[in-house]
């Protein structure tokens, strides 16, 4: 069980995380985890997995019963089917916006969007996946006609 102490300084360091420039996330990166991380790994996602992992060295990981269970779901899943007979979508035009200091591109195609491989029908949940609120697809990408009147 931790001590008083050990889970005031986790807390401690888990609260700086965030305001740690990615140079310092990496080399406590190096000091908290065997490998290194992912090359194009940015500091938005560095910080909850460091915080997890150094809360989970202070309370403790996954139980054996729970890592089992895990296994057993992610080895019993079927893999999803592929479609090989339908044609790919023909790329129509494409949609850029920057987010959080990252660049992201959606392809407009006879049949939806896509972005990052993945096929939407609408903007909408594109842009909510992107800033992890809801928004509206088009005012996000600025798409959405501004003179247009209710008629």
């Amino acid at each position: 069980m931790a001590t008083h102490r050990e889970v005031d300084a986790v807390a401690e360091q888990i609260a700086a995380l965030p305001a740690m420039d990615k140079k310092r996330l990496l080399e406590l990166w190096g000091e908290t985890f065997s490998t290194p991380p992912p090359e194009k790994l940015r500091k938005e996602l560095m910080v909850p997995l460091l915080a997890y992992k150094m809360q989970e060295c202070v309370y403790g990981g996954l139980s054996n019963s729970a890592r089992r269970r895990l296994h057993s779901l992610v080895s019993t899943r079927e893999p999803r089917a592929v479609k090989e007979d339908i044609a790919p979508p023909t790329h129509v035009a494409k949609l850029v916006r920057t987010w959080g200091g990252e660049t992201h591109e959606v392809l407009i195609t006879d049949t939806g969007f896509v972005y990052r491989g993945e096929a939407f029908k609408k903007l909408s949940p594109i842009a909510k996946r992107i800033t992890g609120t809801p928004w509206s697809g088009p005012a996000f990408f600025g798409t959405r006609d501004k003179d247009r009147k209710n008629a």
